[in-house]
């Protein structure tokens, strides 16, 4: 494996890499990092694919653009297409997790000649709905069942950063533990929290570091937060409802391409967004496969590598 810098026509990406063979893009969710892939880049490079895990718009080494506008979904798809050019390839399997999974679900609706089969982690695709932008939604369906605010409620602050820039050890490992299969299901997020009481304090402060990750691993994360800060990445979110209101053309479409779904059992996610885990044939009709890890938490990619890798590689060798 390596690291290095592609200038693309957007941006300066910073990838880690590995392989020859078919291009499969790999992209990183919140609050993560292209090394997340390691294991997949390491997995896949050696079964003859090119696997590509970039650091996102935002994140680690690539450039951090100011302003919520530069983070919209069409910006996000469009540094893929960018990252495929520069690597010399036409098509790609594109992957992605968490936020990645967003993305990823969005390059092979909007560009299915180049993303030709897509795999989604943890995050379902969600297809644009009519009746208003998705912020106010959340927000509402949140107080009418009592829950308080949804973290994402709470990141549409334009100093929500702050928080997490403040110690950001601290914040991630909350975030990982928070967010982890092996938690006891009574310490884990559900990702909503009381009026008043900010994310991190709706976390156990008694949180330690999943126990798949190295402390080694989890400096990578804390440097890389460090040096870049949260704006960035936090814009992803600040640019939900944006989003809604740049794809009014995509209304109703379908993914066309062959796809994946994978998602820990105990993902917290499935709180708030595994309702359109019912509905993803309707939306995916070439959905190939939908598996449910046992016990594992949201940062499947991690925590259940083996079986990530198998899933990827079985995909793969379908297409």
């Amino acid at each position: 494996m390596q690291t290095r810098l592609i200038k693309t026509e957007g941006l300066s990406q910073q990838v880690l890499e590995a392989g020859e063979g078919p291009l499969v893009l790999l992209i990183h969710g919140f609050p993560e990092l292209g090394v997340s892939w390691r294991a997949q880049v390491e997995a896949l490079g050696a079964a003859g694919y090119r696997a590509v895990a970039p650091d996102m718009r935002g994140y680690g080494g690539t450039e951090r653009p100011q302003g919520v506008a530069a983070y919209s979904i069409l910006n996000l798809v469009g540094d893929m297409v960018d990252l495929v050019r520069a690597l010399g390839a036409r098509t790609c399997t594109v992957v992605g997790h968490d936020w990645g999974a967003p993305v990823a679900w969005h390059c092979a609706l909007l560009r299915p000649d180049i993303f030709t089969a897509v795999a989604g982690l943890s995050v379902p695709f969600q297809p644009r709905r009519p009746g208003g932008p998705p912020t106010p939604a959340m927000a509402a369906l949140a107080r009418k069942a009592g829950q308080g605010d949804l973290y994402i409620n709470r990141f549409q602050a334009p100093d929500a950063h702050r928080d997490l820039e403040a110690d950001p050890a601290t914040t991630l490992r909350k975030l990982f533990f928070a967010y982890d299969g092996a938690t006891p299901a009574e310490r884990r997020s559900t990702g909503f929290m009381p009026e008043g009481v900010s994310l991190l304090d709706s976390i156990d402060d008694a949180a330690t570091l999943p126990p798949w990750m190295s402390q080694d691993h989890f400096q990578e994360y804390v440097d890389a937060f460090a040096a870049a800060g949260f704006d960035g990445p936090l814009n992803w979110y600040r640019a939900l409802d944006l989003n809604w209101s740049l794809t009014a053309f995509v209304q109703d479409q379908r993914i066309a391409v062959p796809a994946l779904f994978v998602v820990g059992e105990n993902d917290p996610v499935r709180h708030y967004a595994g309702r359109q885990e019912a509905t993803m044939k309707d939306w995916v009709p070439k959905l190939a496969r939908m598996e449910v890890l046992p016990g594992a938490g949201h940062w499947i990619q991690q925590e259940r590598a083996d079986a990530v890798n198998a899933l990827l590689l079985d995909f793969l060798a379908g297409l």
